[in-house]
């Protein structure tokens, strides 16, 4: 044994005689360090209640739960989370993913209460005494568990793709499409934004999984375009997917195209349902545009004998006949449309309701007529010399263009206008070799079109001029005159009228502007033809549209006027797009089987 071992015993007597350290308030005294991870806090303003938080969490210790007063909206469900302390380990995964960034940690962690239940909460709802906290634990700057940047998809430069009417977006690869579907975090806020609520978490994951037979039955059984709408869809998910509170929202119309594209039309059966036995029952649709043989589709499903009636020479609607093919080339919406057809749905091309056939006469034939005829009548300028024959109707030129026919628009043209149809209207005349303008009475911000479709039209060469109202046209003197046209317009500056409203455009005095232009292409908005409806059918209007109850009907079926007719698309709603007319199809389909079969009023 060491003389120390003996000696150590008597060396802590020194000791006794320093004066001794103490804290006399321990907790108090001794705060959390800066990033300690105490408890919970979130901006409950930020936080659009994803559950990602809740569905990281090992230990199921946060609930999404309904907040009083918080409502659900788009893009936000309305719910929250709740933490319960009872199992959280203070890990802190679930503030590494939050997409919004709204939940974090204070660097409290004394909590004392002698009621278990209080320790399970909802941060920034309930309120506590750290809520505020500028310390404690963040997710570190520039660092995600989720990957913030969308996979690109390759796209024809734009010198190159002005030059023709090849596709401009390419797609994805097996790789690519995959890599996107992994940062979907499967919270399901984009199937509430979308008009026809399609499972897009399920055929992600079937993406994901490398299914595609699964993600293609998927979606349609709640839209039969996936070729289509996986390129022109309006994407209001995309708007409301939780990822993009904090980068690049995922590409959901992208990977539906992905699983549309890479499944052969010889193949949808496999995958997809057959249609059901004949019921002995035959429904008309009038318009084969995406409502009316979406309503066609899922009646064929429920064995009924459809025969769908379309004016033009093909089916698609506006589809066809209002978006470019550098946008929706025809192979892949006629693969849509062959398999409707391949279900026993029959298309009556080149058939005009209101001259070929009555209304009346469909009501005696069928069980049940839908209408979805869309809004093929384009707004005039109603400005004076607006009737000039080198003014032109954006949606005429629209439809030319996939005729085939020559445009003659000359090599200067302004196009009238700023939603979809004015960008694909100014695009179609870029490739055909125009300079071209577009006027917009509002702001660029303000511009109803699609954020990428106005980014390509500046890129191929459109020049945007902003706040410019319509006044005049005037005729082209000398040897232009009846050629050419001068374009009047005021200068405008936009005025904030009415509070929480956007501002308008006011004239300025004396602003006016005029430029000489061969073709003045009008695409300010489409209304819709009804002349097809006679008094005698019985179709109530209100404003120029059919007006239908909650089923979708405009009129009833009884003796002797025949079929109930029913009405949908952008002839009834507002959204004015192809998902929603999809939408719109699919009840209507439903509610014509409920009525004919006697399942429900």
């Amino acid at each position: 044994m060491d003389i120390k071992d003996f000696i150590a015993p008597f060396a802590v007597w020194k000791r006794a005689f320093e004066k001794p350290f103490t804290v006399k308030k321990p907790i108090d005294e001794r705060p959390g360090a800066p990033r300690y991870r105490g408890f919970h806090i979130n901006d409950a303003e930020r936080c659009v209640g994803c559950g990602t938080c809740e569905a990281i969490c090992m230990n199921k210790a946060i609930d999404l739960v309904p907040v009083e007063g918080r409502e659900a909206k788009e893009g936000d469900s309305g719910l929250r989370p709740r933490v319960d302390y009872g199992r959280c380990c203070w890990c802190a995964l679930c503030v590494d993913i939050c997409p919004s960034g709204s939940l974090n940690m204070s660097n409290e962690y004394l909590w004392i209460d002698s009621d278990p239940d209080v320790f399970r909460y909802t941060p920034g709802v309930d309120k506590k005494p750290w809520d505020g906290a500028e310390l404690g634990y963040r997710r570190a700057e520039g660092y995600r568990l989720l990957d913030e940047q969308r996979v690109p998809m390759a796209e024809l430069g734009h010198r190159e793709a002005v030059k023709s009417f090849l596709e401009l977006v390419q797609g994805y690869s097996r790789a690519q499409a995959e890599k996107e579907a992994d940062r979907c975090v499967s919270c399901g806020l984009c199937i509430a934004s979308c008009p026809a609520h399609m499972d897009i978490p399920g055929y992600i994951k079937a993406v994901r999984e490398g299914d595609l037979d699964t993600g293609l039955r998927l979606l349609y059984e709640t839209n039969p375009f996936p070729e289509a709408c996986g390129r022109i869809c309006t994407h209001l998910c995309e708007g409301a997917c939780s990822i993009g509170t904090g980068g690049d929202p995922v590409a959901i119309r992208w990977l539906k195209r992905y699983i549309a594209d890479q499944v052969e039309l010889s193949a949808y059966a496999k995958a997809l349902p057959r249609a059901e036995p004949s019921v002995g029952k035959k429904v008309a649709v009038v318009g084969a545009g995406p409502g009316g043989l979406s309503a066609a589709y899922y009646l064929a499903l429920l064995g009924y004998e459809v025969k769908v009636y379309e004016k033009d020479g093909e089916a698609g609607g506006m589809l066809r006949y209002g978006i470019p093919e550098y946008r929706l080339p025809y192979p892949a919406l006629d693969k849509d449309i062959g398999y409707i057809e391949s279900l026993g749905v029959t298309i009556k091309r080149g058939v005009a309701i209101g001259k070929d056939l009555s209304l009346s006469d469909l009501r005696r034939d069928y069980h049940a007529v839908y209408l979805s005829t869309g809004l093929p009548v384009a707004y005039g300028l109603e400005v004076p010399g607006d009737k000039h024959p080198r003014v032109l109707d954006g949606v005429a030129v629209l439809a030319a263009a996939t005729r085939g026919e020559e445009l003659g628009l000359g090599k200067r043209v302004a196009v009238i206008g700023g939603g979809n149809v004015a960008m694909d209207a100014a695009r179609t005349a870029l490739r055909h070799g125009a300079a071209v303008d577009i006027l917009y009475r509002r702001r660029e911000e303000d511009m109803p079109a699609d954020a990428d479709e106005i980014r390509e039209a500046k890129a191929e060469g459109a020049r945007l001029i902003e706040k410019s109202i319509p006044v005049e046209v005037k005729d082209a003197a000398g040897a232009l005159a009846g050629k050419a046209a001068l374009f009047v317009w005021n200068e405008a500056e936009m005025v904030q009228k009415e509070e929480g409203k956007r501002p308008v455009p006011e004239a300025i005095p004396g602003a006016l502007r005029e430029e000489l232009y061969d073709s003045i292409i009008a695409a300010i908005g489409q209304g819709p033809d009804l002349s097809y409806v006679t008094e005698e059918d019985g179709v109530p209007m209100k404003r120029f549209k059919p007006l239908v109850d909650a089923r979708g009907m405009a009129s009833p079926g009884a003796s002797p006027k025949g079929g109930a007719i029913f009405a949908g698309g952008d002839l009834v709603n507002d959204r004015k797009d192809a998902i929603s007319a999809i939408a719109d199809g699919h009840r209507a389909a439903l509610s014509i089987d409920r009525h004919l079969s006697g399942k429900g009023a």
